[in-house]
């Protein structure tokens, strides 16, 4: 089943800065070779179920490696049965329709 999550990884008992976790969530998910967009809060990821989840469990491990004691993550799921979509579909939609509308 296809899969776009948006996962939020909060490492706790790492001091403020948590750049260097999140680079190495965003290496976890190129090695894994998924399709994901990092944004302010989060990263978008889309693909297969099983290897999306068995990314996030990797981000967990490593980030626990690097230290972190504690991690509090947050998950949003989307799946569709109806078509095909993905990340660049669903920004396109917004596009279109805010290209559409008179000024």
């Amino acid at each position: 089943m296809q899969v776009i999550v948006d996962l939020c990884v909060i490492p706790l008992g790492v001091g403020v800065s948590v750049s260097e976790h999140v680079a190495a969530c965003q290496q976890v998910l190129e090695q894994a070779g998924l399709a994901h967009q990092m944004h302010a809060y989060g990263t978008n990821i889309e693909g297969e179920w099983d290897e999306v989840m068995a990314a996030v469990k990797r981000c967990h491990e490593v980030v626990h490696r690097m230290g972190a004691p504690r991690i509090s993550s947050t998950l949003r799921v989307g799946t569709r049965t109806d078509r095909q979509q993905s990340m660049a579909d669903k920004i396109e939609s917004v596009v279109q329709k805010l290209a559409e509308k008179p000024e």
